[in-house]
């Protein structure tokens, strides 16, 4: 059974998101779609939804209207189950109360998912510095896959896979992300290493590196490259579009606090400024 977790906001973006996730049962002959939506409240809000009280240091019309709210969403919910109804897959939907991406992060450790599916329209300026979107948060701090969708996407339809990566250890958990997503979408491979001024290697050892990580994991029908860019984000965005690719997969190490203010991530940075869909996973480097 794969199990796959869809935050979903009403939003078009999100019901994109939604679709490809269906569309999945046409790989996977067990699939479980849980649906989760969280109706966000003002930091003075409480609006008793698990049995307690109202606060009563907030205002009684904020308290009727989200409480009406979410009977409006969970009716919602609903209609869009019946909508979206299928033998060939299980579509359960959750309305939660509270912080967006915590109740996300909570539905992540309940729920253990095998893919989390997110809608990305991308942020720009102080936004994208201070703030970052809930999705780039879950590119950084989940636990399992989390592929990015940009517009209306099909799976079957992914045929130009670039993975971009140092490919200077040899990851066993990467090797068997990147694999199974081989089997998924039955897709052409392009492994590319991004050359920087700041970053830079000779393409003889880059290209060592990617025959050392081909070879060891026993990779087949998959092409490398190695491209000159001013950024790492830069270069993978620019090789996507080179080669016409239907999708990104990177690997995220998920940098958080102050170290993650001062040197970004490349991943979510992708995930932001791509106009293509991007499967993110984070990893632990394990060594083989």
């Amino acid at each position: 059974m794969i199990h796959i977790l869809v935050p979903f906001d009403f939003s078009q973006i999100a019901t994109h998101a939604l679709k490809f996730a269906t569309k999945l049962s046409a790989t996977y002959s067990k699939l479980h779609i849980t649906l989760i939506h969280v109706v966000e409240l003002p930091l003075n809000a409480n609006v008793g939804t698990m049995g307690g009280g109202i606060d009563p240091l907030s205002d009684y019309q904020n308290q009727v209207y989200f409480r009406e709210l979410i009977e409006l969403r969970k009716k919602e919910l609903d209609q869009l189950q019946t909508k979206f109804s299928s033998p060939n897959y299980h579509l359960e939907a959750l309305v939660q109360v509270g912080n967006v991406f915590r109740e996300i992060s909570t539905a992540i450790a309940d729920k253990k998912p095998d893919l989390l599916v997110m809608g990305s329209s991308g942020t720009s300026g102080w936004e994208e510095f201070w703030i970052g979107s809930t999705t780039e948060k879950m590119v950084r701090n989940a636990p399992c896959p989390v592929i990015t969708i940009k517009g209306e996407t099909d799976p079957s339809q992914l045929k130009k896979v670039v993975f971009a990566a140092s490919f200077d250890e040899l990851d066993v958990a990467l090797a068997a992300r990147i694999k199974n997503m081989q089997q998924v979408f039955d897709a052409q491979f392009f492994f590319v290493s991004i050359n920087t001024p700041g970053n830079f290697i000779t393409s003889r050892t880059a290209q060592h590196r990617l025959d050392k990580f081909i070879h060891r994991f026993k990779f087949e029908q998959v092409q490398t490259e190695i491209y000159n860019s001013l950024s790492e984000e830069a270069g993978i965005l620019e090789f996507a579009d080179d080669i016409g690719a239907d999708l990104i997969a990177m690997a995220t190490h998920g940098r958080t606090g102050i170290l993650h203010l001062l040197t970004g991530s490349i991943a979510e940075d992708v995930v932001n400024h791509s106009k293509r869909p991007v499967w993110t996973f984070k990893t632990t480097p394990q060594k083989a």
